[in-house]
């Protein structure tokens, strides 16, 4: 049985929790950076542009990696779509919505795992994946609604990102072989590539030209902030068994709403709620360990 009261596992678990809540409260930064006239876009490479240089000043060797390694251009992608559909969503909708939406990791993750990883679905999954779709139906249903279906740019955006954080965590699972610097430069590189590319083909507006010094201390924290919090990432998780590390990681949804309630950047509903709680479920019974079928004797 695994814990954590031992001293080793109390800091690699500390560590996971200061990722989360780094993630959980970024939103706050993204929303004070588009009050400033930044766009989601920007920001996020902008955000990314810093984290890669501190990253490859702390480990060039990263890029030969990469080169090496040239399929993880793939992971570079869809971690930068990740982040372009969380940091916009959560500037133009309800967070509490967005991050519910966001975390339907069930839902992608069985299709996903069985295109890529060859992992056929239990039935145990599909039950999962009964629960997840459910707590998507009760979410995205407003009153006056003939169908739940997504309402605006902020659940279309919230459900790509998440689609495509299931998509990073089975390339990640996929080509857990190669350098795992070299991973983390795909990761940062594609928030900035992405970020900035779709920023350059016009759907950011106008550029940032002249930021304001409290727009860039903003930029500048949540650099630090996503900076330290991946180096959090990569010690607790090395350290610490997977179902343990998803475990504490779903604890980013708590920060998220808990804080977006609490600042009034949310307004959920009882049937959002509900639905909430059965996405969560499912993603609790997806990462118990699987039980072995015993041998004879």
């Amino acid at each position: 049985m695994t814990t954590l009261s031992s001293h080793t596992g109390t800091l690699p678990a500390l560590a996971l929790v200061y990722n989360a809540l780094v993630w959980g409260l970024s939103w706050i930064a993204f929303k004070a950076l588009h009050a400033q006239g930044l766009h989601p876009l920007w920001s996020t490479a902008i955000v990314y542009a810093g984290a890669l240089v501190g990253l490859l000043v702390w480990r060039p060797g990263s890029v030969r990696g990469l080169i090496a390694h040239p399929h993880l251009l793939a992971l570079a992608a869809a971690a930068g779509l990740t982040n372009v559909g969380f940091n916009w969503a959560v500037t133009l909708g309800d967070v509490v919505r967005v991050t519910l939406l966001f975390y339907l990791m069930p839902l992608w993750s069985i299709g996903l795992a069985w295109w890529l990883l060859r992992e056929r679905p239990t039935g145990a999954a599909l039950g999962r994946l009964a629960l997840a779709f459910t707590g998507l139906v009760l979410v995205l249903q407003r009153p006056g609604m003939a169908w739940p279906w997504p309402s605006g740019a902020a659940d279309w955006l919230a459900l790509m990102g998440g689609f495509c954080f299931a998509l990073t965590n089975a390339l990640l699972r996929r080509w857990r072989d190669t350098p795992q610097e070299a991973r983390v430069l795909a990761m940062f590189g594609g928030g900035l590539t992405m970020g900035g590319g779709l920023a350059l083909l016009g759907l950011a507006g106008v550029a940032p030209a002249a930021l304001s010094p409290a727009a860039w201390a903003w930029a500048l924290g949540l650099t630090l902030a996503f900076l330290s919090g991946n180096l959090a990432l990569q010690y607790g998780a090395a350290r610490l068994p997977a179902q343990v590390t998803a475990l504490i990681m779903l604890a980013e949804v708590v920060f998220a709403t808990g804080s977006a309630v609490l600042l009034g950047a949310a307004d959920p509903t009882p049937r959002t709620w509900a639905g909430g709680a059965l996405i969560v479920l499912a993603a609790l019974l997806s990462i118990r360990p699987s039980r072995r079928p015993r041998g004879p004797g």
